[in-house]
């Protein structure tokens, strides 16, 4: 990867909604080699995908928490199945795993303070394993 493939990336994490005439002219580029070498970051497993950034507040989520869990067991299998469940809850939309106390840090997104309480008692802290 060179100067210009980290351009091109940097353009891309600012706006991936940049056509590739766009993006050549500010990269100092032509189009054709442009997109040969977006296409290239994208074969290459560089350029995962594009994707939309949305607006929390916009959608009526407006409460923000930074949850810490830690598990009981600290097995292969245990993580797993908390991992595994924890995917399944659309409130959270990022988790950390940790290496010390607590074992994830969980960022999690509700509607309100009441929608939260009610998501953390019926859901997360029934999740499997989950010690606190």
């Amino acid at each position: 990867m060179d100067r210009i493939d980290r351009k091109i990336l940097a353009q891309l994490q600012n706006d991936g909604r940049l056509s590739v005439t766009e993006l050549a002219e500010r990269v100092g580029l032509s189009l054709s080699p442009c997109h040969r070498r977006v296409r290239a970051l994208e074969e290459s497993g560089v350029l995962l995908g594009y994707r939309a950034q949305l607006d929390p507040a916009a959608l009526g989520l407006n409460f923000s928490a930074m949850v810490f869990a830690t598990l009981r067991e600290g097995d292969r299998q245990a993580v797993e199945a908390f991992e595994t469940a924890l995917v399944e809850i659309p409130q959270v939309v990022d988790a950390q795993r940790l290496f010390g106390e607590p074992d994830y840090l969980l960022h999690v997104i509700t509607q309100d303070l009441p929608a939260f309480q009610r998501l953390y008692d019926e859901c997360l802290s029934t999740l499997p394993n989950v010690q606190r």
